[in-house]
């Protein structure tokens, strides 16, 4: 072996999903790694590094930002594997408190519940210790959480990916400058006055501000957009600004009859209508499945009640409460395979089932997504 040292830098950390593996937390890549790759990660985790000559897995580790020749702060080494199937992303709803009434939201009008801090640092501790990858801060409004501030100097402290999901009306220079997550995503849904019909008069103009003073100060900014009757002229136009601008990923879906939308159904339009418009977005996106599942295979939901569920849409059908522990809670989600579904198309690999909420919703959880079905087989 070589005298050169090797650090791992600041944004890589390890994890033991179902393989070993070491994960960017800037770049949002996870590698695989074989067992000497991962003996030799975690001597570089240590204050001292490891040791080795210059090789091609070297090389690509410093090319991908894994590794540095200059010794930073000491990584966390996993002491055991996760569980399998990993959890990989938690939503954590911090409060149901939200300062718009969108007419396509899911939740609906929020009682003003929240998640205690002490609550949230628990679950974040655990989401940690079971290998966690992203969270997902959601809410209603996430900002109007009664203890951001305070959550939000803890964020640093933690080897995941944090990720903020907010309407950006409160994104002020002062928020901004002691943010401390990785990733923003706004929720963008259409050019000016179709976002402000379903978001409420000068929202856009304030949400588009805030993007751009999130990304002067260098910030991953993502935007979500939901398909409703107004914003249906809209989608080349915005995939053109959002290319422009530099957006990281743009994620497209339709809204869920539930909250709001139970009484706004006629923005909502019928499969046959809105299938093409699925098609838009670029990025990876933030729900990934697995091979044979459908989509949310790593994926838990706590709301701010504090129950879990396998996703947000299914928060009145929890697997329990937060107070049992994370990794409890973890262990009684069904994850359904694609092949127990009524799918059976040539595109399961890319669509994974679609939502499966949508499907119960149009017929049973084992039916097919109709939504997904028109954006993949045009029907």
């Amino acid at each position: 072996m070589g005298d050169k040292r090797y650090f791992l830098s600041h944004d890589a950390v390890l994890k033991w999903l179902e393989e070993p593996c070491v994960y960017n937390m800037a770049s949002d890549e996870l590698y695989e790694l074989d067992s000497d790759a991962f003996e030799f990660m975690k001597e570089c985790a240590g204050l001292d590094g490891g040791r080795s000559d210059e090789t091609s897995f070297t090389d690509f580790c410093m090319a991908e930002g894994l590794l540095a020749c200059r010794r930073g702060k000491k990584k966390k080494i996993p002491s055991r594997q996760s569980p399998v199937p990993s959890l990989r992303y938690l939503e954590l709803q911090v409060t149901d408190r939200c300062n718009l009434r969108c007419r396509h939201c899911y939740i609906g009008m929020g009682a003003g519940q929240e998640i205690g801090l002490e609550k949230v640092v628990h679950i974040m501790d655990e989401f940690e210790e079971m290998q966690g990858l992203r969270l997902l801060l959601t809410g209603g409004e996430p900002l109007l959480y009664s203890r951001f501030d305070e959550l939000n100097e803890r964020l640093p402290g933690y080897e995941f990916r944090t990720i903020l999901f907010t309407n950006g009306l409160l994104l002020t220079d002062r928020v901004l400058e002691r943010l401390n997550v990785h990733e923003i995503q706004v929720s963008i849904d259409g050019l000016r006055d179709a976002h402000d019909f379903i978001r409420g008069r000068g929202s856009y103009d304030r949400t588009m501000m805030a993007v751009d003073r999130a990304m002067a100060r260098g910030f991953h900014v993502s935007v979500s957009t939901m398909i409703h009757r107004a914003n249906l002229d809209d989608f080349d136009e915005m995939e053109r600004m959002f290319v422009r601008m530099g957006i990281r990923e743009w994620s497209v879906d339709v809204p869920c009859p539930a909250g709001y939308l139970e009484n706004n159904r006629d923005i909502l339009p019928l499969p046959a209508e809105c299938g093409r418009y699925l098609r838009y977005g670029f990025g990876e996106g933030l729900h990934g499945g697995g091979e044979g599942y459908v989509c949310g295979l790593h994926l838990m939901s706590v709301t701010a009640t504090g129950m879990a569920a396998q996703c947000a849409f299914f928060a009145d059908d929890p697997v329990g409460h937060i107070d049992e522990g994370l990794h409890v809670c973890w262990s009684r989600v069904e994850h359904m395979r694609i092949e127990d579904t009524e799918c059976d198309c040539a595109f399961l690999d890319a669509c994974r089932g679609g939502c499966r909420y949508r499907a119960l919703r149009w017929g049973s959880l084992l039916a097919r997504d109709p939504y997904r079905c028109a954006a993949m087989l045009g029907e």
